[in-house]
């Protein structure tokens, strides 16, 4: 079965959602919530989740929608100045947006539960990054009988040695039919993704997420002396690090459980596993088995997560368990 629609809706609805985010980065000062987990959130993450909503709506009107906000603290008294900067953002590309019709757009993704076929979102994966004006990354994935088969990856601030200079990079990637990468600004084609062939300890480039809350960067440090990689690693928000592993810049991401009570949302991994399996790497949880995607919005059935080049997989999986980490 072919997704070709579905890929080019992906694709078109996460450059939009980046062009907002872009515009808000642009001019940020101040303009955040706080949710009851206490991690920010930006304007640009409801206007963005509101526009990838309503295009995958627009196409596909069955399909529900697993996304990580919702309208209703929008909603509430207190947050009607940040209703209006969504709304008004939104409006920047949607002029004929009601305020009604805008809300409405943000809560498709309110669906939480499995279904044979639902797409996930994260409106703005890596939201300290977008307010550090650092890594962030708009990610799309569609999921369908519990299989990731169409991913798309915005990433407004990536840039990679495929290509020089160039910033902004859109990765996208259909089941058995490979991944790409191309430029944001115009979606000229960098090239395939193809992981890095890199083997020897001195060449590994190891990357992880920038907030301890996230993974446990001394457990990664004790793999990486058992496994004798020295290269620093190299620390971004987002599924960005997918990306890197893809484009062959780095060959490991590692996200070792810190709290044994965590478990990971599914937007923050469906895309970029589809991405690096497309590319030639493979994705495991920290035991070896495949991501579950039959869960609803989590993955339930995993124990963090290891994101390699395929060829150091069954080594970094003996190192882990050599370290203790469970």
């Amino acid at each position: 079965m072919t997704f070709y629609s579905e890929k080019l809706i992906a694709v078109a609805a996460v450059r939009e959602a980046a062009d907002l985010c872009q515009s808000v980065q642009r001019e940020l000062a101040g303009g955040t919530l706080q949710k009851e987990d206490r991690s920010p959130v930006t304007v640009a993450d409801f206007g963005s989740q509101a526009l990838v909503c309503s295009r995958l709506r627009g196409a596909y009107p069955d399909d529900p929608i697993i996304a990580e906000e919702t309208a209703s603290i929008l909603r509430e008294e207190d947050n009607v100045e940040i209703c209006r900067q969504v709304i008004s953002r939104v409006r920047e590309i949607r002029p004929d947006a009601e305020a009604s019709q805008v809300l409405e757009w943000i809560d498709y993704g309110e669906h939480k539960d499995q279904a044979d076929r639902f797409w996930t979102l994260d409106p703005i994966d890596g939201t300290k990054g977008f307010l550090r004006q650092d890594q962030y990354a708009v990610a799309l994935a569609l999921i369908v009988e519990g299989e990731v088969v169409v991913a798309a990856l915005a990433c407004p601030n990536l840039s990679l040695g495929v290509a020089p200079g160039e910033k902004g990079i859109v990765a996208v990637a259909v089941k058995d039919e490979g991944a790409g990468l191309y430029t944001l600004r115009d979606m000229k084609l960098v090239g395939a993704a193809k992981v890095s062939e890199a083997t020897a300890p001195a060449a590994i480039r190891l990357s992880e997420s920038v907030e301890a809350a996230h993974t446990s960067h001394s457990g990664s440090l004790q793999v990486t002396e058992i496994m004798g990689i020295s290269t620093p690693s190299t620390r971004l928000d987002s599924q960005a690090k997918y990306v890197v592993v893809a484009a062959g810049d780095a060959e490991i991401y590692m996200r070792l459980p810190s709290d044994r009570r965590y478990v990971e949302n599914i937007w923050d991994h469906a895309a970029g596993m589809l991405l690096v399996q497309e590319a030639g790497g493979r994705v495991t949880d920290i035991a070896g088995n495949d991501l579950a995607f039959k869960h609803g919005y989590l993955l339930s059935g995993n124990r963090g997560v290891l994101v390699s080049n395929g060829l150091l997989h069954e080594s970094l999986l003996k190192a882990i368990e050599t370290a203790g980490i469970k």
